[in-house]
């Protein structure tokens, strides 16, 4: 019973959906508009591009990205676009620029920093030296002197 009573509220659910359909003038405008919308990051999940994202926001982006080519704007108008209105972020591989060049080298520099510190790290390790006679002849006579008490 309880089984039948999920089943009952996922299709429910799924049915209050809103499905987006949207007619096109051409195939290639209809594979410029999922070209768009799967290269266009969601603002709301950030993770997510538009065709992927069921947030108000990625809605309201398709229907505009939708408009936009039905009115004969470039994939590269509409893309400037939505770069000028929300910023790089709109996109998941931002242009390389002065202003995105840290998100570009950052993880390199990173790489790179923290390979400098683990070299540096094991040649310091490298550089301890070994204990002479006197310290071992020391530690020797500290381990007979313990184990003779015990």
């Amino acid at each position: 019973m309880r089984g039948l009573l999920l089943c009952l509220i996922f299709i429910a659910t799924s049915a209050l959906a809103a499905i987006e359909a949207y007619e096109f003038d051409s195939p290639e405008m209809e594979a410029n508009f999922i070209k768009l919308t799967k290269e266009l990051r969601c603002l709301v999940c950030q993770n997510q591009s538009l065709a992927d994202s069921n947030a108000g926001l990625a809605k309201d982006l398709r229907r505009q990205t939708y408009e936009m080519l039905t009115q004969g704007k470039t994939p590269d108008q509409v893309v400037q676009y939505m770069v000028d209105r929300y910023g790089d972020f709109v996109l998941y591989r931002p242009r390389l620029k002065t202003s995105t060049l840290l998100l570009w080298l950052g993880p390199f520099v990173l790489l790179l920093l923290v390979l400098g510190l683990v070299i540096r790290h094991m040649r310091g390790r490298q550089k301890l030296a070994p204990p002479d006679a006197e310290a071992m002849h020391k530690a020797h006579q500290l381990l007979s002197d313990t184990q003779e008490k015990q």
